[in-house]
This record gives structure tokens, sequence and C-alpha cells, in this order.
């Protein structure tokens, strides 16, 4: 029997379709080490040079480690790199993103293969479990029709398309009933959900509400013009966590227009505010020394960060990606010590707002420990924020209502 190990890499699309990868892998044992493996499926990421970069240096420390293991390719990484690793030698397999629910059929595979199939394609695998996870992560859509001028990943990924939204169901409801409480909605544009098919997230949402067991459905990345009045009319629902990531990426209109992005601020701040009011936390991706950023840009910026009603950032200095529209920009570039300047006074801003945050909720706290030993256990609450559980008790998995949290400077804590 073969032994197979899955090393991820990026976001949380990439985190569910490797549990779609394992609940397919017939007749293999998953093993927890890559150093007791025949085979490595890498599920890789490619959203930046960096990250392929990443990729390929894992590749090869692990060939150098156990230079008999397959390698196989899959994720994002399988359509932008994968045809040069393959003709190099370094990985024994190739697979893309459609091809996936076939993995064990290529698991048994013994001549090198390349099969990156199409971008059309929609999972219909239905997973039941997800190993060493105590939330459940759903992916409910596929790919992307923006066109940011930084962003490979509609290449890579292809056209927004909905997943069904019986399929989506009936997969939250066998999760339930297999213990799990909080759903993960992700996907590659999330909040395109439904148009394709003339549905809506909203509806997706009430019909998630519906299913005995679900006690807390969390929203992954949603693009400002994405949240409308149906969205907004669910804020107050007890089942939605109380915290929304909206992807701004700047907050210069100038830098948005550069960027292709089809948010403006004036719009965005309205938006965050009324989000705010609601009783949401709220988190941000930002971009940090794209090329245009100069002075004048950071410092319209950054000034409007303080009038946002921020609490989570990630935040990230820009890294060139070939085959982008940004890659080939010539002016305006900005300097990667400066960038790391601006990116800690970012970082440094909305840490303040969210440690003040935390002191102003720090009661009925909803928490879910994930994992934990030695006594201390670690979870989220419904705002997001870091916890520390400190017990005698086995806590892992559960739930647990907490008052009077201790806030400290990167997480709340507390004796239970």
């Amino acid at each position: 029997m073969k032994k197979v190990y899955f090393k991820t890499f990026g976001c949380r699309t990439n985190q569910f379709d490797t549990q779609v990868m394992i609940s397919k892998i017939g007749a293999c044992q998953i093993v927890q080490d890559e150093l007791d493996s025949d085979v490595v499926v890498v599920n890789s990421c490619t959203v930046t040079n960096g990250a392929d970069s990443s990729v390929r240096q894992y590749i090869a420390s692990l060939k150098r480690k156990n230079k008999d293991v397959k390698v196989i390719l899959a994720g994002c990484g399988s359509h932008s790199k994968g045809e040069e690793l393959f003709d190099d030698g370094a990985v024994f397999g190739v697979m893309g993103h459609s091809e996936k629910e076939k993995i064990g059929e290529l698991l048994s595979r013994e001549e090198r293969f390349y099969e990156i199939g199409d971008l059309n394609h929609i999972d219909t695998t239905v997973v039941e479990n997800f190993i060493g996870k105590s939330r459940a992560f759903i992916k409910i859509q596929e790919g992307c029709d923006f066109e940011c001028s930084y962003c490979i990943i509609p290449s890579v990924r292809g056209k927004a398309r909905s997943h069904g939204i019986e399929t989506i169901l009936e997969q939250i409801r066998l999760l339930a009933s297999n213990g799990f409480g909080e759903f993960v909605l992700t996907g590659t544009n999330m909040g395109s959900y439904g148009r394709d098919i003339g549905l809506s997230l909203a509806t997706l949402l009430k019909k998630i509400s519906y299913i005995r067991g679900v006690r807390r459905v969390r929203l992954g990345s949603l693009e400002p013009i994405q949240i409308d009045s149906e969205m907004m009319e669910l804020l107050n629902e007890p089942w939605m966590a109380r915290h929304l990531h909206i992807a701004l990426q700047h907050t210069s209109d100038s830098m948005l227009k550069i960027m292709n992005r089809r948010n403006k601020f004036s719009e965005d701040v309205r938006l965050l505010e009324k989000i705010s009011n609601a009783g949401y936390a709220i988190g941000t991706d930002f971009i940090v020394g794209h090329p245009g950023e100069g002075e004048v840009e950071w410092s319209e910026a950054i000034g409007k960060i303080a009038d946002l009603p921020l609490t989570h950032i990630h935040a990230f200095t820009y890294s060139k990606r070939d085959g982008t529209s940004s890659a080939v920009m010539k002016n305006g570039i900005v300097n990667g010590t400066i960038a790391k300047v601006r990116h800690l006074e970012l970082t440094n801003i909305i840490k303040d707002k969210n440690l003040i945050f935390r002191k102003n909720n720090r009661q009925n706290l909803d928490i879910l420990l994930e994992s934990g030993k030695d006594g201390t256990y670690k979870g989220y609450d419904q705002y997001y924020n870091a916890v520390d559980v400190q017990s005698d008790d086995d806590l892992r998995g559960n739930w647990i209502i907490a008052d009077c949290m201790e806030v400290r400077d990167e997480k709340n804590w507390l004796k239970y």
C-alpha cells in the first residue's frame, strides 16, 4: 500500500482541495511524516513569484531528504509552473485542478504523467470529514472574473463558476452530523457565488442556517461591491460569525485605479462603518509598495486607514508576479526597504485598533477551541480573535462561552 503525504500551500481554497484529494486516494495510506511517504502531493500556490519559489524550494529540499520519493504537483502552480517542473524532472507527475477527483487513479500510475485538465471544472465531491480540523472549510465557488493588475489567479483558476447549492448543503449536513459546528465558506472570489446560476450568497447562507448542527458560519474574503442589501440584512443573524474580511487592497483612489480595482474609498468607508455599527470586527487585505505608490499616495492611504473601523489586516509588501499587468509597470517602483517601513506602519495601526476592539468586546465570547497541548488550548472567538485557554481538561474541539477575558497584547487569555 502506497503511503501518501499532502503538503498544502496557500489559501483556504487549497485546504479544501486537499481534503477533496484525501477523500479520493483509494487504496493508499495517509501519513503525517513526509519522510515516511512513498508519494508527496504538493498542493501549490502561485499567487506571487515568491510563492512559486517556496514550492520549488520545498520540492528540492524534500528530494534531498528522500531521493526515492515521488512528488506530484497539484494546485495553482500546476497551471503556471507545472510544465517547467515536469520537463526539468523535478516532479513525477502534474495534475490540474480538474483532475484532483481522479487522484486515486493517478497515484496508482508507475509512469510519469502530466494531466493538466481544464479550467472549467466544478467539484462534485462531498467531503464528509476534515482530518485534523475542528472547523470545516466549504468551497462554494471557483475562479474569478475580476482583472486586478497584480493578480495571476484568474488565469490559473479560470472564470467564476458556482458549485451546485444541493452539493454544498449535502456536504454541510454530513459534516454537521459528524460533529462540526463551524463552517468557513471559501472560494476564489466567494462573493460572486450564484450569479451564474440565478442565486446569491445570501440565499445560500439562509439555507445553510436551517441545517441542524450549524452553530456558526464564517465567511472568507468578500469584495466591497459584493456586499449588497440582501447580505446586510443577515448581519444580525445569530449564526453569523461577527467578523467579515473585506478585500480593499488599498485606500488611495489613485492606487485603486492603477490596480484596476472596482472599489472606491468613499464607498468603502460608508460600507465598513455600517458593518462596524452592527457589531462586527472587520479585516482586510492591503498591498503595500505596489508600483505607483509614491509618498503622496502613501500619505493619503495611511491617513485614511485611521478613519476605517478595521480590526484585522492581511498586509503584504508587493511581490512581482510574472504574467500580470503590474509586473511590467516601469514607473513608480517602490524600494523594498521603504515598502517594509510602510508595512510596519500600517500593521502597527491595525494592531492598536485590534487591541482597543478586544478591550471593548471581552464579554460573552463564543469560542471554538481547535488545538492544544500541555493544558493550553487555542481557538478563535466570534470576532476571529485568537484566544488561549488554560485548563486541566482536554478542550480540543469544544465550544466554551467566556466572560471577563484577559486582554493581552497579541491575543486574549482565559483560565477555565
